[in-house]
């Protein structure tokens, strides 16, 4: 099993050296989440938590991440990083397919797309993006994204769907090899969607009983849609477990890939703090990815 550096809500000045640190110490990957603006009133409830209320404050830094991925790889040769994640729906889908094809070749081909398709009302009614068709719409733009990002370099792609259409385009440069795209979210949905299209799964901040659910969940779909022979990652962030037993028992589960935010796992008074943080990543490397 490997283990991501989950950088969410790190404020920018500290993300470059938080992605030098985790490269130094044996992460494999860095995840970045995506937020377009936090409304002053939302007329629904989160959905990952108890209250359905959110646990950040309206000024929470949240760096784009077609902003931050590209200044992180600048910084490092060897580490990978994807979006925990991308809310596709709002956004066009060649506009996207540009910006990741473009992301992965300067990034020497260690980016992937993780993806979701956001809970709150306002933010299409504010980009002028439709909420009711957002599933359909993400499943589309991900078969966009693939084509474009399918490998060997830029090629004629056209595609001919009920919400997206257009003749044979040319987006360069594209990658040499695939590009992974990750679908999040624990509804059936989701995991129909992870399952059919996807080359990975992203879970929420949850159990491990949960996670290991939608892993078994996932196989039994994967084989639905006969595509249980191809690679798959499974990216998770369990929150009830801090020992090596726990994470072994996750990997038994097929989960591929572990994420973490050590800053949170080691007390201090100001969590927060660039050094604690970067004293919290290495020490998370000695204690678990390093025994494990």
């Amino acid at each position: 099993m490997k283990w991501t550096l989950a950088a969410a809500l790190v404020e920018a000045d500290q993300l470059l050296g938080l992605a030098q640190a985790a490269e130094e110490h044996g992460y494999a990957s860095v995840a970045m989440p995506d937020s377009v603006f936090y409304p002053e009133s939302v007329s629904a409830k989160y959905p990952y938590t108890d209250d359905g209320e959110r646990f950040w404050a309206p000024d929470t830094v949240y760096v784009d991440p077609f902003t931050a991925i590209p200044a992180m790889a600048a910084v490092t040769r060897t580490i990978r990083f994807y979006t925990n994640v991308l809310k596709l729906p709002l956004r066009d889908p060649l506009l996207t397919a540009k910006q990741v094809s473009s992301m992965a070749v300067m990034s020497g081909e260690r980016f992937g797309l993780g993806v979701g398709l956001s809970w709150m009302p306002e933010e299409f009614a504010y980009t002028g993006t439709e909420m009711r068709t957002r599933g359909a719409r993400t499943d589309e733009a991900i078969e966009i994204v693939k084509a474009v990002c399918a490998g060997g370099g830029p090629q004629w792609v056209e595609y001919h769907g009920k919400h997206y259409d257009f003749g044979r385009v040319m987006i360069s440069p594209a990658p040499q090899n695939p590009l992974p795209v990750y679908v999040g979210g624990h509804s059936e949905p989701a995991l129909r969607r992870a399952a059919r299209l996807g080359d990975g799964w992203i879970s929420v901040n949850t159990t491990s009983d949960q996670i290991v659910a939608a892993t078994a969940r996932l196989r039994e779909l994967r084989a639905e849609y006969g595509r249980d022979h191809l690679p798959f990652e499974i990216k998770v962030m369990p929150v009830d477990i801090a020992d090596l037993d726990g994470y072994r028992r996750l990997e038994e589960a097929g989960v591929t890939e572990c994420q973490a935010s050590p800053w949170w796992v080691y007390p201090a008074d100001d969590p927060t703090a660039p050094q604690h943080r970067l004293d919290a990543v290495r020490r998370f490397a000695d204690d678990v990815i390093a025994r494990y």
